[in-house]
């Protein structure tokens, strides 16, 4: 255990941190963990990173197993102990569970940020849907042989890419390929495997493939008016290959502007590169797999791209908190293809979407769910209003903090009361939401992480 390391990052998502035995805590830690992605519970240190000395081995077994009795099913565990300086550290690791686990008092408790927090009727049956789910991508493939359907070289690319970013192998190669979901305790190939590193995935899963469609224009139609397309392309393959391959679709359908600076001419694409990679990624890494019969469909119209998804937002996820939050409905799938450099930092790829969309001149994605699917729209580029329009309808300190924004990009609620320091911070707070609700700014990010980029 790299206690130091843990200890650094601070407590969040997937680190809670208690300074002496609580076994209430620890069986609601060990429940929001599970219903989540997973996590560690440090006990016998401070919410500062600091070991308080308070922790007994003997008192740390006692009240897990304590714990364990008031989880709905139990919650499987490991624990460790270091021995520091200022005392006993334990560590209790929880890994992320198949099932949906509740405490004996029946709440339903899932880890967002720093906290466990306990979830209502419809946001419980969506995880119960997405335990299902997550469960499906570990589940193994009837039939398929590693010698037979995997490709050795996409296996090695992984391996390769793997190392590149520091996570060096230190166990065998079938016990790697075990530690990430890609093969069962029998050594036969999951689903997760398959579509990481399956010579023809889709001869198994054929609903694991792509759909590209464009259309001349704003509508279902051809060039003739007609119902139709102007081309359509499907993309087969392991996972990684099928990024690659759509992405090379798009982007030899994609329009382009160009703008010289000095002697050179650059091309500038109709979207964000980094908006159309996300949007194409997530919806490969996240659909829902047990969907037969439904692909990922990619549509290219005259005046927007939309990235359509099959299956809705897993889990507590739903559109007012895709922001702030993260799951994953398929967490090995999503791990294969962050080695492969196609993820960003879990939980950034979102907040980076809309601010390259914005900030390129674009509306924000939109964002739309069903229970059956989930679709991100990238809109072509707006005429932006004359800055008059709104400035009759602001006020000095709004219009000093719009300034700032032009000439810095972006604004914090700490940059603006440097801005106006003799204004209390609960006005300047209404300023920055007056200014969202008029449609002048994007919140982006929650609590101390907000700041506001124009609109």
């Amino acid at each position: 255990m790299n206690l130091p390391g843990l200890l650094h990052k601070g407590e969040g998502s997937r680190l809670a941190m208690l300074p002496q035995v609580d076994t209430d805590l620890i069986a609601e830690t060990m429940v929001a963990f599970a219903n989540a992605d997973g996590g560690t519970l440090i006990l016998g240190v401070s919410g500062e990173g600091q070991p308080t000395g308070q922790v007994a081995p003997e008192e740390v077994e006692a009240a897990l197993r304590v714990a364990e009795t008031r989880c709905r099913p139990p919650v499987p565990t490991h624990w460790e102990s270091t021995e520091t300086p200022l005392g006993l550290v334990i560590a209790i690791q929880v890994p992320r569970s198949t099932e949906l686990h509740s405490l004996h008092d029946g709440r339903v408790l899932v880890r967002q940020g720093k906290e466990n927090r306990p979830l209502g009727g419809d946001a419980v049956r969506q995880l119960a849907n997405s335990r299902e789910s997550g469960s499906f991508e570990e589940q193994e493939v009837a039939g398929a042989t590693q010698d037979s359907d995997w490709d050795p070289e996409m296996v090695q690319e992984y391996l390769h890419r793997r190392e590149e970013r520091g996570a060096a192998r230190t166990t065998s190669l079938r016990q790697l390929l075990f530690e990430i979901g890609a093969i069962s305790v029998n050594g036969a190939p999951t689903v997760a495997g398959m579509l990481l590193f399956g010579r023809k995935p889709q001869g198994f899963l054929p609903q694991c493939g792509l759909m590209f469609i464009k259309f001349a224009g704003t509508e279902m139609r051809s060039q003739d008016g007609q119902a139709g397309y102007a081309r359509r392309e499907e993309v087969h393959g392991p996972l990684a290959r099928m990024v690659e391959r759509a992405w090379n679709v798009i982007w030899e359908e994609m329009s382009m502007g160009a703008v010289v600076n000095g002697l050179a001419r650059e091309e500038i694409p109709a979207y964000p590169r980094f908006a159309v990679r996300e949007a194409l990624v997530n919806a490969i890494c996240h659909r829902d797999y047990r969907l037969s019969g439904r692909r990922v469909e990619i549509r290219l119209f005259s005046d927007r791209l939309e990235v359509i998804s099959p299956g809705g937002l897993p889990g507590y996820m739903t559109i007012d908190n895709i922001v702030e939050e993260h799951f994953s409905r398929n967490p090995r799938i999503v791990g294969g293809l962050y080695y492969w450099g196609y993820i960003e930092e879990l939980g950034l790829g979102i907040d980076r979407m809309i601010e390259e969309m914005v900030s390129s001149g674009h509306p924000p994605p939109l964002f739309e769910a069903t229970p059956y699917s989930f679709k991100v729209t990238l809109h072509a580029k707006r005429v932006a209003p004359s800055a008059q329009r709104w400035e009759r309808t602001v006020n000095d300190r709004q219009t000093q903090a719009v300034t700032y924004l032009r000439q810095n990009g972006s604004i914090t609620n700490r940059e603006y009361q440097v801005l106006c320091p003799t204004v209390s911070a609960e006005t300047l707070r209404l300023d920055l939401n007056d200014l969202v609700e008029k449609g002048i700014l994007l919140r982006i990010g929650a609590k101390k992480g907000t700041y506001y980029i124009l609109k």
